[in-house]
């Protein structure tokens, strides 16, 4: 059986305004909103890649692309 893929996500804190359109969006619960009401990446491992955090975000704040370091 293949390895699972794994993807890093940038994330450009001075672009996010904090709208939680990620947190809403995300199929795997990679986002939450924290206790300062702010955008924060908490389970990166779950990312699937499937960019819809990517595609929803209103202030081009998200990039997700394929970790390849552990080819």
């Amino acid at each position: 059986m293949p390895d699972r893929k794994t993807y890093k996500i940038a994330h450009v804190r001075k672009w996010c305004k904090d709208c939680g359109i990620c947190v809403a969006v995300c199929p795997r619960k990679v986002f939450e909103i924290d206790r300062n009401d702010r955008q924060a990446i908490v389970n990166p491992q779950d990312c699937i890649g499937c960019q819809m955090c990517v595609e929803h975000c209103p202030d081009f704040a998200l990039n997700v692309t394929e970790d390849k370091s552990d080819a």
